[in-house]
């Protein structure tokens, strides 16, 4: 299966492989920046068959993909079965997964259970990114290839189509977008509430101020002016946010300060849903969470702050977008605010007319 071009002499040659699983067990958006994988090893080799194996709170993020064949899920409430129930899942799991015959093992994370699975497997061929955290030989000696990244100077989806760099794939342009597919069912369903609120799509502005680490979110107050300004322009909005207690706070307190009624779906539509709303948009403003990657995924424009994280890293990606983030020397960070202390004065510093220009400049 080894293969050599004018770059890579130890690549593999994927006109002899069959089927591919590419794991991440991770968080929603991260699952999502794997989908130009799919794309771009397709894209090459028709004849791939292309798996994935994800958590099953994620597998939203790439059902509905046309070039995945199948999609594995690992559910994170197994471990409240006991250990026979837990054992059992997991042994089920990795029968459906050994009955593939995977030629090519992709693991994107540093998580234990991807080398597990590298072990039971036995494929031809297994890779990895090089991990901070996984530095001994046992880790290395288990996969066939460990690829080097730019932790803090490459955007994720480029660090992990270097995994195919690695083994001779070379990307085109176009095969880097990522692809979020709602479905019929979501698309019917978010079509259905808007016509309730009077809305079309392609009309509104969505805002989803929240993530589930609230210390990547803007001021409160800064957000309900940021509100209050584009309704008196005449915007139409619609705002979301998970059905997390935490983020549906932090809602309450910005709409307690909003003038005139929004449409609110504020813990009331799943993530395939929020996919359509998005896809739908005329506008995306966010932050660094799932909802802004979703952006990406289905080309909406996007305006985005960043306080901690690093958009080197995680900008948007292939749409038209304005980041707003502060020049602060000490970031980004990656810290859980100010010396963890859950509010980001970076992102304080942020001003109204600062979001409202940008937003200004995507719609014209």
């Amino acid at each position: 299966m080894s293969a050599s071009n004018e770059y890579v002499t130890d690549g593999v040659d994927f006109n002899q492989v069959k089927r591919v699983l590419i794991i991440k067990l991770r968080h929603h958006g991260d699952v999502l920046i794997t989908s130009p994988m799919f794309t771009a090893l397709k894209e090459q080799f028709p004849h791939l068959e292309i798996d994935a194996l994800v958590y099953l709170d994620t597998a939203s993020m790439l059902e509905f993909h046309p070039h995945l064949s199948q999609l594995h899920t690992i559910d994170r409430q197994w471990k409240k079965l006991g250990i026979k129930g837990q054992i059992r899942e997991e042994w089920s799991l990795i029968k459906r997964l050994k009955e593939r015959q995977y030629d090519v093992v992709f693991h994107m994370t540093d998580h234990w259970r991807g080398l597990t699975l590298v072990k039971f497997l036995k494929p031809k061929v297994s890779i990895t990114q090089i991990h901070p955290r996984r530095t001994g030989s046992f880790w290395k000696k288990s996969f066939d290839y460990n690829y080097p990244v730019n932790f803090k100077k490459r955007h994720m989806v480029e660090k992990h189509l270097d995994a195919l760099r690695r083994l001779g794939v070379y990307p085109s342009t176009e095969s880097k977008r990522m692809i979020a597919i709602p479905g019929e069912e979501a698309e019917s369903k978010v079509k259905s509430l808007l016509a309730d609120a009077g809305l079309e799509p392609g009309q509104y502005i969505h805002i989803h101020p929240t993530s589930r680490w609230l210390f990547k979110s803007w001021d409160v107050d800064k957000m309900a002016a940021v509100i209050n300004q584009l309704q008196a322009k005449g915007y139409p909005l619609v705002v979301t946010a998970a059905p997390d207690r935490a983020e549906m706070r932090m809602m309450d307190a910005i709409l307690a300060q909003v003038e005139k009624p929004v449409v609110n779906l504020c813990g009331k539509i799943n993530l395939k849903e929020l996919m359509a709303l998005i896809q739908h948009a005329r506008l995306l403003i966010g932050v660094d969470s799932v909802p802004m990657h979703i952006a990406s995924a289905t080309n909406t424009p996007c305006v985005a702050f960043f306080g901690p994280s690093n958009e080197l890293e995680w900008s948007p990606w292939m749409n038209r977008h304005i980041i707003l983030s502060s020049n602060h020397s000490c970031r980004p960070c990656d810290l859980a605010g100010c010396g963890d202390g859950r509010r980001s004065e970076c992102l304080s510093s942020i001003t109204v007319e600062r979001a409202l220009s940008a937003v200004e400049t995507l719609l014209s």
